[in-house]
């Protein structure tokens, strides 16, 4: 069975071989050869690890392989819809988006902040919404890193869902409150939304 390039980004390549989709971190040019070697095994290492944490924990490709000297991972590829392209057609939306505060609340009591959290980072399958694509995510407990993960799902929703935002990320935040550190997330969330309306403003 060939392989066959699905994306193609700044970052990697992702190729999808049957039920297996390979991540592979390419060269950057512009680095100095070391540095290169090093920040992609980083980063590839990282990536994976949280790709594993989070399977775990909430519904997220599973980790099948890494080779840190290729700069690799492998891992299930998920059948479905981006929900960027399929959550305003649903009659579910809003309990769809009060499931994604749940997993967000999920990862951040498991210390995962996933950095890139948009529907287009999200797949529907079936009833089902997995969180893909963990390659700017770190391990954090902090509250601030938690506030701006939920600033970045808010804004993702207000620049593509509009028609529907206000319900949408209302029900993210009524699913949030699963988290145990809500209060504080919550707290540490209005400051980031203050610093954001400060910057358009100027």
């Amino acid at each position: 069975m060939k392989q066959k390039i699905i994306a193609q980004g700044a970052e990697a390549i992702l190729y999808k071989k049957g039920k297996t989709l390979t991540k592979d971190r390419i060269m950057k040019g512009y680095r100095l050869l070391e540095l290169d070697e090093k920040l992609r095994k980083q980063r590839t290492r990282k990536e994976a690890k949280l790709l594993e944490k989070a399977g775990k924990i909430i519904n997220s490709p599973q980790l099948i392989k890494l080779n840190e000297k290729e700069k690799i991972i492998q891992m299930e590829f998920i059948k479905g819809k981006k929900l960027s392209e399929s959550l305003d057609g649903l009659r579910n939306a809003v309990e769809i988006c009060r499931k994604i505060g749940e997993n967000i609340a999920k990862l951040h009591d498991s210390g995962i902040i996933h950095g890139d959290l948009t529907t287009s980072n999200m797949i529907l399958k079936e009833e089902s919404v997995y969180f893909i694509d963990f390659g700017l995510g770190f391990e954090s407990h902090n509250a601030e890193d938690k506030a701006v993960d939920l600033h970045l799902i808010k804004q993702a929703l207000e620049a593509k869902h509009f028609k529907y935002f206000d319900r949408y990320f209302d029900a993210v935040l009524q699913g949030y409150k699963v988290s145990k550190g809500w209060n504080e997330v919550m707290k540490r969330f209005e400051k980031v939304e203050k610093r954001g309306r400060y910057k358009q403003a100027y």
